[in-house]
């Protein structure tokens, strides 16, 4: 480690590195994504740093069961229109 990498290239290069065979993203608790991020940025938190860059569209986040998953743009699935889903199948 030469040269620390900056937020933006770290979560991206631990979204490509740590996801799993056949799934697009990371979940941030399960692949150890926040104690790396944490030990690395020296006690930084990611959900603040993620929230972030989310906002600016480097990355993609959708929530799900014990956290968030973490998704490059280009590889982040599509948000389904719930609200529209649950009225068309009330048949309104």
């Amino acid at each position: 480690m030469s040269e620390k990498l900056g937020h933006e290239e770290f979560i991206k290069k631990a979204i490509v590195s740590l996801r799993k065979e056949g799934y697009k993203g990371i979940h941030t608790v399960y692949s150890g994504f926040n104690e790396a991020f944490k030990k690395y940025f020296e006690g930084e938190d990611p959900v603040k740093v993620t929230n972030h860059l989310a906002s600016e569209g480097k990355i993609v986040i959708r929530p799900v069961k014990g956290g968030v998953m973490l998704y490059l743009p280009e590889d982040a699935p599509a948000m389904k229109g719930q609200g529209d889903e649950a009225l068309k199948k009330m048949g309104l």
